[in-house]
């Protein structure tokens, strides 16, 4: 039996991670329509969607560049770059947007000169915002590195978030 000239493209690098990827897109079929799910699967598996990852996708699935970065760019749920150490999640949806989340989102942004979706200049931290986390009786809601938080102030989120942007001095040498 032949197989498929996408089934024969070699992942871009030896990371032994591309063996979880190529077991998806092997179960996926090696179908152009299955890009999505493949995208998923490598986000999964590296956090993120380099351009490695993507041209590698192009060619596995015999699917035009242009269109897997168009699919990549789209959809706010993909990132193409490596994830921040630390993540905080602003709800904005209805009830946490009535009670306060746009101002929790507006302070973060003031305080560490961050846009929305994207991380601070050091890479300590990213902020996206979420249409609704299933928390509305903690409004106004956000999710720091994994943890609900609320109901919660701006000062109480900068507060939180506050030590991730503390430099930790080394001590000075000890004379023997």
């Amino acid at each position: 039996m032949m197989q498929n000239p996408a089934e024969q493209t070699a992942p871009p690098t030896e990371d032994k991670r591309w063996k979880v990827v190529d077991a998806a897109l092997r179960r996926l079929g090696h179908r152009p329509q299955a890009l999505i799910e493949a995208m998923h699967a490598i986000q999964r598996t590296f956090g993120y969607l380099e351009p490695a990852s993507l041209r590698y996708l192009a060619e596995a699935l015999v699917v035009p560049l242009a269109k897997v970065y168009g699919v990549a760019t789209f959809y706010h749920h993909f990132t193409l770059s490596p994830p921040a150490p630390h993540s905080c999640v602003v709800c904005l949806g209805t009830v946490c947007h009535i009670k306060g989340g746009p101002s929790i989102l507006a302070a973060l942004e003031a305080a560490h000169d961050v846009t929305l979706g994207g991380r601070t200049h050091d890479g300590a931290l990213s902020v996206v915002v979420a249409r609704c986390i299933g928390a509305c009786s903690l409004a106004p809601a956000v999710v720091v590195d994994g943890k609900t938080l609320g109901p919660t102030t701006p000062d109480a989120v900068l507060e939180r978030v506050r030590p991730f942007f503390e430099t930790k001095s080394e001590e000075p040498p000890h004379d023997a």
